[in-house]
Order: C-alpha cells, then sequence, then structure tokens
C-alpha cells in the first residue's frame, strides 16, 4: 500500500490502477476509483482505501459517475493472502447459492475459525460482510445496467426476499435500489452488460487464437466480438462480447433461460475473456525473472474453456494430432452430438457422449473409450 504511488495515479487517472485502490473523498461522501472523470478531489479531502468495501464500512456511498462496482478485480499474487483471496473468489463466483463460513472452510482445507481470522486479519471484514457487499454490487451492476425487474434483480443476487434485499442494500451501499434504477425501454429478453478489464489487452492476438479454433456454429467471431452459446447443468443460452479498446471493457449481450444464474454466467465469461488478469504487473514479473532476455508482447490473455469437461474432450481429440486436425474433430463431434434448440447449437452433454458408440470418428479405440469413460465422471 503506497500512498505516493496511488496519489499520482488518481491525479493523473492511470488505467492502470483501476481496481487496486479506491478514493474516498470527504468532502461529498463518496467513493470512487481512481480513474473517476470528476473533477479532482483536493488531497486534504481524501482517503484511500484497497478494498470497496472498506470505504463502504467506512461510511462512503458508490460514485455514481465512476461506477466503483465496475472495476476490474486485481488477480495479483498477493503471498500470504491466497488462501483469503481464494475464499473471497468462492463467494464471488456463486453469489446465487450462498456458502456459510463452514462450507467456504472445508472446502479450503480450513476450519472456519481459521477461515474467520483471515478475512478479519486481511480485509477487515466477516465472512458475512463480504458476501451481502458483493451481492449488493452485484444487484447494482443490473440495476443501472438491465431493464430487469428489481424482484428479479435481488433473487439473481442471491436474496430471498425483497425486504431482505432493500435493507442490505442500504446498508451497503447508503443508497436504496430505486434510485439506481435507470428508466429506459430496451429488450429485456436481451442482457448488455459492461465487463471492464486493465488495459493493455492485446485483442488481436486474442482474435488469432480463437480464429484457429473456433467451432461453427457453436462460436462465432468477428473483427472485435466473440461469442458461443453454453449449456450448464442450472442454465443455457449465449452471449456475444464486443470488445470497446477506448472504454477499456467488453459490452456482453446474454440470452440466457433463466436470469437468476446469471451471476455465474459472467464469472465465466470474465474467465473465459481473461479479464481478471493484471497484464502490467505480470509483464513486470516476466522482465525481472528473464532479465530481459526477451521481448514481451505487451496485452497477452491467456482465453479459457467454458467448461472443465469442455477443456477435457479437446484434449483428448487434440492427443498427437495437430491444431487444425484436432479443430476437425471437436467440430465433428459436436456437429453429430450437438444439441439445437431454438436455432443455437450447444457442446454435448457428458450424458449424450456417455452413451454414444462414437462410431463416426475415425480414431483407435482406446481415444473412443477414453472419451466415453469421461463423460461418466
Amino acid at each position: 500500500m503506497d500512498i505516493s504511488l496511488w496519489q499520482h495515479a488518481r491525479q493523473s487517472r492511470d488505467y492502470r490502477f483501476d481496481g487496486l485502490f479506491f478514493v474516498g473523498v470527504k468532502s461529498t461522501g463518496i467513493y470512487c476509483r481512481p480513474i473517476c472523470p470528476a473533477v479532482t478531489a483536493k488531497e486534504h479531502n481524501v482517503t484511500y482505501y484497497q478494498y470497496a468495501h472498506s470505504a463502504a464500512q467506512a461510511g462512503f456511498r458508490p460514485c455514481i459517475r465512476c461506477r466503483p462496482d465496475s472495476a476490474p478485480g486485481s488477480s495479483a499474487w498477493q503471498g500470504v493472502k491466497t488462501t483469503a483471496l481464494r475464499a473471497k473468489q468462492l463467494i464471488d463466483s456463486n453469489l446465487t447459492e450462498p456458502q456459510s463460513a463452514s462450507q467456504l472452510a472445508q472446502r479450503l482445507g480450513i476450519s472456519s475459525r481459521y477461515l474467520r481470522r483471515l478475512f478479519s486479519q486481511h480485509f477487515g471484514i466477516s465472512v458475512t460482510q463480504y458476501r451481502l457487499f458483493s451481492q449488493c454490487h452485484f444487484a447494482k451492476k443490473l440495476l443501472q445496467e438491465t431493464t430487469l425487474p428489481i424482484s428479479q434483480i435481488a433473487f439473481s443476487s442471491g436474496f430471498k426476499s425483497i425486504r431482505r434485499f432493500n435493507d442490505a442494500f442500504l446498508q451497503q451501499l447508503h443508497i436504496c435500489p430505486t434510485k439506481m434504477r435507470l428508466m429506459h425501454k430496451s429488450d429485456t429478453s436481451t442482457l448488455t452488460l459492461k465487463l471492464p478489464f486493465r488495459p493493455p489487452y492485446n485483442w488481436h492476438a486474442l482474435h488469432q487464437f480463437l480464429a484457429r479454433r473456433l467451432i461453427s456454429p457453436m462460436e462465432w467471431l468477428t473483427e472485435s466480438s466473440y461469442g458461443r452459446s453454453f449449456n450448464n447443468d442450472y442454465c443455457k443460452g449465449q452471449f456475444t462480447a464486443t470488445f470497446i479498446e477506448d472504454k477499456h471493457h467488453f459490452l456482453v449481450s446474454i440470452n440466457i433461460d433463466d436470469p437468476l444464474f446469471l451471476q455465474p454466467i459472467l464469472v465465466q465469461i470474465r474467465r473465459v475473456l481473461d479479464l481478471d488478469a493484471d497484464t502490467n504487473l505480470i509483464e513486470q514479473h516476466l522482465e525481472q525473472s528473464t532479465q530481459k532476455a526477451i521481448i514481451l508482447t505487451k496485452g497477452l490473455r491467456l482465453p479459457g474453456i467454458w467448461s472443465s469437461f469442455e477443456a477435457g474432450v479437446r484434449a483428448v481429440l487434440g492427443q498427437q494430432v495437430s491444431v487444425t486436425a484436432a479443430h476437425n474433430l471437436v467440430g465433428q463431434l459436436v456437429n453429430e452430438l450437438g444439441e439445437c434448440d431454438k436455432g443455437r447449437v450447444y457442446f454435448p452433454t457428458p450424458q449424450i457422449i456417455a452413451k454414444n458408440e462414437l462410431t463416426f470418428f475415425k480414431m483407435p479405440q482406446a481415444r473412443k473409450n477414453a472419451l466415453r469413460n469421461l463423460s461418466q465422471y
């Protein structure tokens, strides 16, 4: 926590620091991102916080202009904070089905008492308080960027009742949900949301990578966008993410059959596009490790695969063959066994592959058996 560095970043509105810290302005009672377009506050009126929830706990309300809930999360290495950060990631990955501190601790292999101590030590907040804060921030994003009914937003954010949602929202963000409601007309069947990232982002390199591995019609790609259909255990739909370079975000249009599960789907999209990577920090570590022996390409991202099952299938089909041959095999699998519904084509489910003999594949039987065995787990 280098205050002098943060002071310079705030005054210059440096996008590289977006999401790394937040600014509480005493004269207005609000907290902002360091890139806020509002008139720069005087230094004696400013307090710095490493986390948005810390500013909220101090009594500041979120800025309406820069919207702290839209700041990209940092994935920088945090040393001994690793377990606490992992707990935060588990909470953020699925707000729809909140887990208790005991359940989180069991998943992390630690005691619930130790987990509570870690949260208090590193974040100055309890597990329950942080979950409420995350739920309210996600609800705030939906209130400002979609026309979903407030009741549906409450349930999508993991709340079990409207009354509880209203109370928690007012307590955490110091503003009523109805005041955050954007009144505009749009097609509610398609949700459009902004998913920000910390620049630089090398879209050209990612585009080339995706183009070589694109599985049509399950996926689609244009000069500035990538999209695909998805079929999880709990919902299905499709998304198209459009790269907006000068605004440092992707504009994502989502069709989903159950908006209740919108939040975990957004988490998956961020992972697939690697939006949470701090490339400046990564490149800094690489330069130190290699002593600048190689020239780094700025803003590279590591694209993800939608699910671990799909990754396993692609790995099996990609054994001992070229990228082109593996691409053709995956395309053949989707065309033969992919589910078609309302004009969309989905990646085959494990149940479908496990029950099929895969006779359409011209490959060793051992590899077919490996696919079927993988699908049974």
